[in-house]
């Protein structure tokens, strides 16, 4: 979840600053957006570029915000473990050796993330080393290297930009009908600048909203591929053993929070980037 949470959450500071500029800055120069197709170019460009750039940002935020060590010479049997298994694992999935790193939380937990495959990291908590048997963790870092062969991140980014596409370009247009109708006979006036802002402002996260349900149903079937990629490296059973372990560890303290490979269940799934692990364990099971 933390690789996904990250993403989404640059994403989504970037489209602010984006939308500053879009509203603000290019109207200063006289630029304005009333043309649908000129609309549509603008949408699209700041869509994308709000996602790629988030997608670019990736590691270096993942690294920075779990306060992450990444190993450059392993100092510990546990660290060269480590090391040899992600590189076996990456040449069983046959794609370049990953950065590895550790992150500090007593949570079982892991991430991958990166902007490609040749540019990507796998991340393990201290928690999933000290708490897994090691068939577990290798299983855990299988699902992960499954993400990056699989180039979930790029995919993920992909759908983000077309989403941030429509969001921003069916706000302005349907601000902009709003604006026709306050304006009804007062011709020219309509919404001022700064309530159209806030039209747009609250249509967004309202669109947004609506649009984080697509990109987390899409989150929710690569998690499912992902678990398939794991158990084609290491076996079914080193899978289900390790998402087993994964409901043993759930603190009752940690409910409705999100956790390494799923969210708790009571939280509707709708909004869950993870599947189930009651789903995840049978889909393994019916492969």
């Amino acid at each position: 979840m933390l690789r996904v949470g990250l993403f989404l959450a640059t994403n989504f500071a970037i489209l602010l600053v984006l939308g500053v500029f879009l509203n603000v800055i290019l109207p200063m120069f006289g630029i304005q957006l009333g043309d649908t197709s000129t609309l549509l170019f603008f949408a699209a460009a700041f869509g994308f570029g709000g996602s790629f750039i988030s997608l670019w940002m990736s590691k270096w935020m993942a690294v920075r915000s779990t306060r992450a060590h990444v190993i450059t010479q392993p100092s510990s049997p546990m660290e060269r473990w480590l090391m040899q298994t992600v590189a076996r694992l990456a040449q069983g999935a046959n794609i370049p050796m990953p950065e590895v790193a550790i992150f500090p939380s007593q949570s079982i937990n892991a991430f991958a993330t990166g902007a490609s495959k040749r540019n990507s990291l796998v991340a393990v908590s201290s928690g999933m080393l000290q708490q897994m048997t090691q068939d577990e963790q290798e299983a855990v870092l299988a699902h992960e290297i499954a993400h990056i062969a699989n180039g979930d991140m790029v995919t993920m980014a992909l759908i983000q930009g077309v989403l941030n596409t429509f969001v921003i370009f069916l706000a302005r247009i349907i601000a902009n009908a709003i604006s026709s109708v306050v304006a009804r006979g007062e011709e020219g006036r309509g919404l001022g600048m700064f309530a159209y802002m806030g039209v747009v402002f609250v249509l967004e996260i309202v669109l947004g909203i609506l649009a984080s349900i697509v990109a987390m149903w899409f989150s929710r079937q690569r998690e499912y591929r992902a678990d398939k990629g794991s158990a084609d490296l290491v076996g079914a059973p080193k899978m289900i053993a390790a998402l087993e372990r994964l409901k043993r560890s759930s603190e009752p303290e940690l409910e409705g929070q999100l956790v390494a490979f799923g969210i708790n269940g009571k939280r509707s799934e709708m909004f869950a980037s993870h599947p189930s692990l009651d789903s995840r364990i049978n889909a393994l099971r019916q492969r």
